[in-house]
């Protein structure tokens, strides 16, 4: 502090006025606010000194003068400042382990105070380069250097620049243990989680394929856990003394082959020295102060581990859970256990005594709801099995948020997140309110697909789902597929709790127009473009279905479980227009009714109910990590209408959380169904099981994995001359029309299967917020069970029986004469080689969750191991007697062969790459 003038003038020792000078960004009032003196105060040198100190704390300016002026009425003071420069951009050199993004986080976490447009300070600065510093180490680069580059930017300003030189990545190299006689080394090992090399576990061979980065803060959580290995065992006075680490050079310093030989780096070899000391078995376990739960037999077998056994701390600590939550079932919110150990080390014998502080038993006082600002508190309260005046019940709170969760209205509630359940407690009056905090999820999900397959052609598919309509948990549902084979739209809505009851109620409504054309679905296959003559595509599937219908289901809980019964009633009427002679046999000549004929095939009418039970406990509408799902049922077709049918239906998934974190899960899904009609009819042809697709497996053609069979039936052939031209009946007469010959001919269909099996197995990763990469594996198979159920229409199988095949001669009549009857089985019989042929497709499915839309987007590549990839050829019963004798029948005869007796190529995809807006499961 600088003040100029002799002191004199006494009677105008007073402070007239106060002036700011250098200020650039800080107003001239912000800095006088900070003094204490004021214009009009008596002048001290010891106020001006404390109004020093009160702008240097400030820590806005990296200079501060004070100066005063003589005037005529008092003293002027002058306060001249130069601010600290501003930074204006920080950057970052040399930076390839850690992202810009990670560094910042850690700055947060570090409090380092170092931001774009913040004050330069020195100090900031050094606290930025150890966190830098810190953050490289704990990412393998503990030889890393950091230092900053100050640079001025006029007229006040900074940029800063972190220089950054990683170093070598520094890896975990051997890991050793010292005295370890009776856990061997591998299992020590694999118990240190955060240094172990990475590898397939238990695989002996495989276990140690890459080596993971070290990490000097992550030793000392695994010395923990090979300490709790070993008491888990019943080591419980294990000694593992700190770790050594020795740091040495690995690779090949010189010039190295990429990919195999390793250029220059680092590693840290470990050495855990242990004293195992003696094992200790359980002698027994013991209550105290337990009042209000008495019974010791009870709490006792709360613990996984029995008198006599090996002493486990893991299963000591799952007790300890246990005991709490028994005691949280009560009331008691505030329980603590206090377990003491006793010795007997002259029979290696461990005794535990549990103190029990039981605490106060609370009531619910009341129940509020946070953050949910669409959905309605009756919607959430509804789901509360916890009510208000009764005993708290930590099991029912949890078993609430469980059915919250699987509504899929809001982000993952956890019951242990002090962030879901905000608890006040009244000591006092024994009371307690729950305030569940909510986050909502949007509401409203936008599905598409679309692609190609042989069922429908290039096709695209919308909809649109609302799970929690007006906040009131309706789901209002549509949705439309158009493509040039393929059409339809669907209209669902399901009221989960009709007239506040636990009732839940839902009807859809759809029609849907489906053309199949096996010659396109056999290009699409082959990938070849197919130029067939019209005799030979009448001999392939060909035909339009059209549908309409509506489904009608209500369901209803068991008390306070996650049980359901439910029954659904369904009514489809379904006309189809066969557009070849071979699907025209197919429809027209299997018993699926009581008529035959072309009537047949128009007013197909399907009344079903389908009863069904079904357990859901899955923790998430999407991407559940744990619990299980279970679904029974039985479709029944025959309560009126033309179809005659029962179809059990059986499916169950379940997933496995695969860290304590819950962030990877394994999931598993089955389903197996069965079909078949009853009191004389068949089930239709196009409610049999055809697989492929992204619902079952992926790897395979929407529809079409199917057994292979031929249907007898008949065909007319012209007698043909060799160059190509048509003999008539009568040569004098040409108007008689050509001389035609009645064949047998075996015509190639794809009746579906009776039996439905298939699964699916994944490991979902989830890579980054709602990114998640799925290894899968499909199989699945749908054969013909009973042959019985593609029994042949008693009419057309009479007709084909009695009709005469071939003609090698004319009477006078011009009729034929001189063919043959033969004998065709009742049933469609199975290709050889497709009917228990097994699919698996096996692939890698990048998940992810569009916030926008709020639908699984998902890209998927498939491989088939197992696929259908041979040929058949069509039985035919044609023979050279059916044909006239000379060139002409010799040349029809063989045309006939050719084209009715042809080796068809039975070839499904190899791999598939495909994208849609769904899951499998």
């Amino acid at each position: 502090m600088v003040l100029l003038c002799p002191r004199g003038w006494a009677q105008q020792d007073v402070v007239v006025d106060i002036q700011v000078h250098g200020n650039r960004r800080i107003p001239a009032e912000t800095v006088k606010a900070r003094i204490y003196t004021h214009p009009g105060d008596v002048y001290d040198p010891a106020a001006l000194e404390r109004d020093f100190n009160s702008l240097w704390n400030t820590t806005y300016f990296e200079d501060i003068r004070f100066e005063r002026e003589q005037t005529p009425k008092g003293w002027r003071i002058h306060v001249y400042v130069k601010e600290k420069p501003t930074i204006r951009e920080i950057t970052y050199t040399g930076l390839s382990s850690v992202s810009t993004s990670d560094v910042l986080d850690r700055f947060k976490e570090r409090k380092v105070g170092l931001s774009v447009e913040s004050q330069y300070d020195p100090t900031r600065i050094k606290k930025a380069e150890v966190a830098i510093k810190d953050l490289l180490a704990e990412h393998g680069r503990q030889f890393a250097t950091v230092r900053s580059e100050v640079r001025a930017i006029p007229p006040a300003a900074v940029g800063i620049t972190f220089v950054v030189k990683e170093g070598p990545k520094v890896k975990v190299g051997r890991i050793r243990f010292q005295g370890n006689k009776n856990i061997n080394t591998r299992t020590l090992r694999a118990a240190m989680k955060n240094l172990k090399p990475i590898g397939v576990p238990h695989s002996i061979f495989l276990e140690n394929l890459f080596a993971k980065t070290y990490d000097a803060t992550k030793l000392e959580e695994d010395t923990e856990r090979v300490r709790a290995e070993y008491q888990n065992r019943g080591y419980f006075k294990v000694l593992v003394q700190d770790p050594k680490a020795d740091i040495h050079d690995t690779g090949h310093p010189g010039f190295h082959v990429p990919l195999l030989q390793k250029g220059p780096g680092k590693a840290v070899d470990i050495t855990m020295p242990i004293e195992e000391g003696d094992r200790y078995t359980l002698a027994s376990i013991t209550f105290k102060n337990n009042k209000a739960i008495s019974n010791t037999k009870a709490l006792r077998s709360l613990f996984p581990i029995k008198d006599g056994d090996i002493f486990s701390r893991e299963k000591v600590g799952k007790g300890l859970e246990n005991l709490r939550k028994a005691y949280g079932e009560y009331g008691y919110i505030n329980f603590t256990s206090v377990p003491d150990t006793r010795f007997d080390d002259e029979k290696k014998l461990i005794y535990l005594d549990i103190d029990v502080d039981e605490g106060k038993q609370f009531y619910v006082r009341r129940i509020e709801f946070q953050g949910n600002t669409s959905t309605r508190d009756k919607v959430i309260r509804r789901e509360i099995a916890l009510e208000e005046g009764q005993v708290y019940n930590s099991r029912l709170w949890e078993f609430s948020l469980l059915r919250l969760n699987q509504l899929g209205y809001f982000e993952q509630l956890k019951p242990d997140d002090p962030n879901t359940t905000d608890k006040k407690l009244d000591e006092k009056e024994g009371s307690v309110d729950l305030t569940l905090k909510v986050k909502e999820k949007g509401k409203n999900s936008i599905g598409l697909n679309g692609g190609v397959s042989g069922l429908e052609g290039a096709f695209i598919g919308l909809s649109y789902t609302t799970n929690n309509f007006l906040g009131l948990g309706e789901t209002l549902q549509i949705q439309a597929s158009i493509g040039n084979l393929m059409r339809s739209v669907l209209f669902g809505f399901t009221e989960p709790y009709l007239w506040d009851r636990p009732l839940q109620a839902g009807f859809t409504v759809y029609t849907t127009r489906t053309s199949y054309n096996q010659a396109r679905q056999y290009a699409i296959l082959t990938g070849q473009q197919l130029n067939l003559p019209s005799y030979y595509l009448q001999n392939l599937q060909n035909y339009t279905q059209s549908s309409t219908g509506f489904t009608s289901s209500l369901s209803y809980p068991l008390h306070r479980s996650l049980k359901r019964v439910g029954i659904t009633y369904s009514f489809d009427d379904s006309s189809l227009i066969a557009l070849s002679d071979a699907s025209k046999a197919l429809f027209s000549n299997l018993a699926f009714r009581g008529i035959s004929g072309p009537n047949a095939l128009s007013g197909i009418i399907t009344s079903k109910i389908l009863p069904s039970f079904s357990i859901n406990t899955l923790d998430a509408a999407y991407q559940p990590h744990s619990g299980k799902q279970l679904f029974l049922g039985g479709e029944i077709a025959g309560l009126g209408g033309t179809v005659k049918s029962v179809r059990p239906i059986v499916q169950y998934k379940q997933f496995f959380p695969m860290q304590k974190r819950r962030r990877n899960a394994i999931g598993v899904n089955f389903q197996g169904s069965f079909l078949t009609g009853y009191g004389g009819l068949v089930a239709p042809p196009f409610q049999r099981f055809y697989m492929g697709g992204e619902n079952d497996l992926r790897g395979f053609d929407i529809r079409s994995v199917s057994p292979i069979a031929f249907l007898a039936n008949r065909a007319v052939i012209n007698l043909t001359n060799p160059d190509g031209s048509s003999v008539p009946k009568d040569p004098a007469n040409p108007r008689l029309g050509a001389y035609t010959i009645p064949l047998p001919i075996q015509s190639i269909v794809q009746p579906g299967g009776d039996l439905n099996l298939f699964g699916n197995l994944e490991y979902r990763i989830s890579i980054v917020g709602p990114v998640t990469l799925a290894p899968f594996v499909d199989m699945g198979i749908d054969p013909i069970l009973r042959q019985s159920q593609l029994r042949i229409n008693p009419g057309q199988l009479a007709d084909i029986n009695n009709t005469l095949f071939g003609c090698p001669a004319l009477d006078v009549a011009l009729n034929c004469v001189g063919g043959e009857r033969l004998s065709f089985s009742q049933f469609l019989k199975p290709a050889p080689g497709t009917n228990w042929t097994p699919r698996m497709s096996t692939g890698l499915e990048l998940q992810v969750m569009l916030p926008v839309i709020n639908a699984p987007f998902r890209i998927y590549w498939a491989y088939n191991p197992w696929r259908l990839d041979t040929s058949a050829t069509a039985p035919t019963s044609i023979t050279r007697g059916m044909f006239p004798s000379g060139a002409a029948g010799d040349y029809t005869y063989q045309q006939a062969v050719n084209t009715y007796g042809a080796n068809f190529t039975l070839r499904e995809p190899r791999k598939t790459f495909r994208f849609t807006v769904a899951t499998t499961f």
